[in-house]
């Protein structure tokens, strides 16, 4: 199908009647805004296909240890690391306090 110059005046012609020249410039700036985001979205699926055709590496999930393996510890390892976790925990969050109320001072 080949459109000529009468053809295309004719299509010029019926969109400006339609939308008017007031309109044009949104519309057509609406448009090429949809048309990058298509594109856009069609390149990340494109490399969506290629990162599951290779392997990717995973990341751990909480508590899952990655690239080592540990002897069992004893009960006592275990609970002592968990209250090093605990005051380091409890450590922060004061911490996070103090910061806070000295945010709160030096806003009033």
């Amino acid at each position: 199908m080949n459109l000529g110059p009468m053809e295309i005046g004719l299509i010029i012609l019926a969109v400006l009647l339609l939308f008017g020249y007031k309109k044009l410039p949104d519309a057509s700036r609406s448009m090429g805004r949809s048309m990058r985001i298509f594109k856009s979205e069609m390149k990340g699926m494109k490399d969506d296909d290629v990162r599951d055709k290779e392997p990717a590496a995973t990341t751990p999930v909480r508590g899952e240890l990655v690239g080592r393996t540990l002897a069992p510890a004893s009960t006592g390892d275990l609970e002592a690391e968990a209250r090093a976790a605990e005051l380091r925990a409890a450590e922060l969050r004061a911490q996070a306090a103090r910061e806070r109320s000295a945010a709160a001072d030096g806003t009033r």
